[in-house]
């Protein structure tokens, strides 16, 4: 008897099919056919219309934008299907983990979201999560399955090598002390200087900036954040810098969650760029002016590949602990 061939079925939600389509085509195959419907009373219903019997199952989404529950149901039925439907295993490519920002009870009687999301994920029949900077690494710990957590922070910081930008003025800004880790890390990249901000939020969905450490006067500052939602940060964020003397400034980050009043801000936002990924849909018509995206569908193609054929996946982690 001959040994039975592996195979790989990448499927997409509704989400993000643009980063999807660009992943196959990174890896040389096609996306898989599923049905995806909602019904009139919005009950969603997925079917594959075709065998994933003892396949290694892909399934490409991100758990964002205005119907975010709706996309987090929608993983968790295309998973039970594919449970169902005898897949040998089946990897959850969240490329955007909603509900992070709930990763603690940081008042009494709060829930930590972040943690039943991860719930929901294994009872659904998933044996496996590739994710991307996670608002918090400890997130990793919410599963006892493996986890890929991936990191944008190489592609953004070739971006900004190939800008050619001055490295004597060049200062990488965390706009909070949480992300301060990922700061060092980006400034490393570039050899460039590090500022620190101080964050305080006096209400729900509002921020200001209490404190800088550093010197950015004279300075080509990089803002980078894991996410952008409604802006209010970033764009304290820049007033801060603006009166530090910053003789220019650019953002970055991740995710574009952009929700709410976040999308015009951005694109009214007194900077040269705002950069950010791929991992949540940007409207095309958005993507001109000051709002730049690129791709992180090639570092997601790589980790695929390397988990389908036993790779390690360890240099597409942190740089820290590439091996």
């Amino acid at each position: 008897m001959t040994e039975m061939q592996k195979s790989l079925a990448l499927f997409t939600g509704s989400v993000n099919p643009d980063l999807a389509e660009k992943i196959a085509n990174e890896l040389g195959v096609s996306l898989g056919n599923v049905k995806l419907e909602t019904f009139s009373n919005g009950e969603i219903y997925a079917r594959y219309l075709e065998s994933v019997r003892g396949a290694d199952v892909f399934l490409i989404q991100s758990v964002a934008g205005e119907h975010i529950n709706d996309a987090l149901m929608e993983l968790l039925i295309m998973a039970d299907a594919a449970k169902r439907a005898s897949a040998r295993t089946i990897t959850a490519v969240i490329t955007h983990y909603g509900y992070a920002r709930q990763d603690r009870k940081a008042a009494a009687r709060e829930p930590i979201t972040a943690k039943l999301v991860a719930n929901l994920i294994t009872t659904s029949g998933i044996t496996r999560v590739m994710s991307i900077d996670l608002h918090q690494g400890q997130i990793q710990g919410f599963f006892d399955m493996p986890v890929d957590h991936l990191t944008a922070l190489p592609i953004l910081a070739d971006y900004f090598k190939a800008k050619n930008l001055d490295k004597d003025k060049l200062c990488v800004v965390s706009p909070d002390v949480g992300r301060a880790k990922a700061a060092k890390k980006l400034s490393d990249m570039l050899e460039s200087d590090l500022a620190i901000m101080h964050k305080g939020r006096p209400g729900h969905n509002k921020a200001e900036i209490t404190a800088l450490i550093g010197d950015v006067e004279g300075k080509i500052c990089i803002l980078n954040d894991d996410m952008i939602d409604t802006g209010g940060t970033l764009a304290a964020a820049v007033d801060t810098l603006k009166n530090k003397g910053a003789e220019k400034i650019y953002v970055c980050c991740t995710h574009p969650v952009l929700s709410g009043p976040g999308l015009d801000r951005m694109a009214n936002l007194d900077v040269e760029e705002v950069v950010v990924c791929d991992t949540i849909p940007v409207p095309l018509d958005k993507q001109t002016g000051k709002i730049k995206v690129i791709s992180v569908a090639p570092l997601f193609a790589r980790a695929i590949a390397n988990v389908y054929s036993n790779r390690s996946v360890s240099d597409l982690f942190d740089p820290d602990f590439a091996l």
